[in-house]
């Protein structure tokens, strides 16, 4: 008897170890699905983003390695950087597909948070919570967008256009900051970026009065 016992007891032992273990990995592979999707540490999904305000972002997040997605957190965010890519007619994956390929060229450390693209899409690259090598010393405390063009001159088309007052108003609502924490590049390092916005101020003051618009419509 003492022996069925011990056989019963061993078997009810070794029937719970094997369901903790399959707990562990359905645990383990929802949670990265969560990061993928963007669902980590609460902070939703594109279709729960485009509830709140937020345009449509395709959430294409780099693989983790030194040169362009370290991991690291951010502090508190201050700021939105608007960058150009200063490479014309470049598309957003392609951007987002350079930034990739750094884990294997290595020949420098460079991402974004996000690239908006020439037909106005939106390519996540690095999760907002995390730092991207875009901004020097703010890299962080703010979130990047770099955004195409289609020519030399920098000016960014009407899809574009739409898509960066859209994409920077969201963020500005999502941590509690006003068109004012909207910054160019070049108000960071003094490097001509954004271009256009640089070089022509009245269009710089336009675009914040633009975001302005989108955050005082959602009041």
């Amino acid at each position: 008897l003492i022996c069925i016992i011990v056989i019963v007891a061993f078997a009810a032992c070794a029937l719970g170890y094997a369901f903790f273990e399959m707990r562990m990995e359905q645990s383990e592979t929802q949670s990265g699905q969560e990061e993928i999707s963007g669902n980590a540490s609460g902070n939703g999904g594109p279709e729960q983003w485009q509830a709140e305000g937020a345009p449509f972002i395709d959430v294409e997040l780099l693989t983790p390695n030194p040169y362009s997605r370290s991991q690291e957190k951010t502090d508190k965010i201050t700021g939105i950087v608007i960058h150009y890519t200063a490479n014309p007619g470049a598309t957003a994956i392609g951007n987002r597909n350079y930034f990739e390929g750094l884990k294997d060229s290595h020949e420098t450390k460079a991402s974004s948070n996000f690239v908006v693209g020439l037909n106005g899409e939106i390519v996540q690259c690095i999760p907002t919570w995390e730092v991207a090598y875009a901004s020097n010393d703010r890299n962080y405390d703010t979130v990047s967008i770099e955004c195409c063009h289609p020519d030399a001159t920098g000016k960014f088309n009407d899809a574009t256009y739409r898509s960066m007052v859209q994409l920077t108003a969201w963020l500005c609502l999502k941590f509690n900051l006003t068109e004012e924490d909207v910054i160019r590049h070049y108000d960071i390092t003094g490097k001509i970026c954004p271009k256009y916005f640089v070089e022509n101020e009245d269009a710089w003051n336009q675009f914040k009065s633009d975001v302005k618009a989108v955050l005082d419509n959602a009041k």
